[in-house]
């Protein structure tokens, strides 16, 4: 872990950032820190992301150097957490309105619309973190064949449920807003509700299958 950063990110916050490519290894001692950081009154928030962990501090009772002295030393005797796994299956009705973008994911993968369906719907993705916007996973898992680049043209808006590719990882909108991932599937399933505890279907850790349901 020598190729590991920590840097302050302006007054009052410092970071934690590893090395890519995201590895669940390193996303596990991640979520193992983070777990306890959030016991400690020195930190404001703790948020973990993808390879990364930023800490919020206040400036008048911390110094910046110490708290990066901390993390660096909490990180060298971190462990990999490995909470149970909660699985969730989600049913998709892949392609047509609900996946427009499953064409171009097939053109640029080299597969037929039907394997590319097939490989994302027979994989186990792992959620990493949450992020984007309240209920938006980041999960790594995708089969390496279905790697595609994000649209060269976000889409002003895109459907609650939509699934789509970013890259080497898949997520689902969990709301209408704007998007640029390739979309390739949509699931009815709701994924944020305030009115839930927690809001979020989909936690760090969690375990998600994709089960087609239909294909247009």
């Amino acid at each position: 872990m020598v190729d590991t950063r920590f840097y302050l990110l302006g007054e009052r916050a410092a970071v934690l950032e590893s090395p890519a490519p995201a590895n669940l290894v390193c996303q596990r001692r991640i979520w193992w820190l983070a777990a306890q950081l959030r016991r400690q009154s020195i930190f404001i928030d703790v948020v973990p992301g993808m390879n990364n962990l930023t800490v919020t501090f206040d400036p008048q009772t911390q110094s910046g150097d110490d708290i990066l002295a901390d993390l660096q030393g909490q990180w060298l005797t971190a462990e990999a957490a490995a909470p149970a796994p909660h699985i969730i299956e989600l049913p998709v009705c892949y392609g047509g309105e609900d996946g427009p973008d499953l064409p171009e994911v097939a053109r640029h993968t080299g597969l037929s619309q039907k394997a590319v369906i097939e490989q994302h719907s027979q994989a186990a993705y792992t959620v990493f973190f949450l992020g984007f916007r309240p209920g938006f996973a980041y999960m790594g898992g995708l089969p390496p064949a279905l790697a595609t680049p994000r649209r060269n043209e976000p889409r002003l808006m895109v459907r609650a449920g939509s699934i789509g590719i970013g890259g080497a990882q898949t997520g689902i909108y969990p709301a209408n807003c704007p998007g640029g991932w390739q979309l390739i599937g949509r699931t009815h399933t709701p994924l944020f509700d305030l009115e839930r505890d927690p809001p979020s279907l989909l936690l760090p850790g969690d375990q998600v299958r994709f089960i087609q349901v239909c294909h247009v």
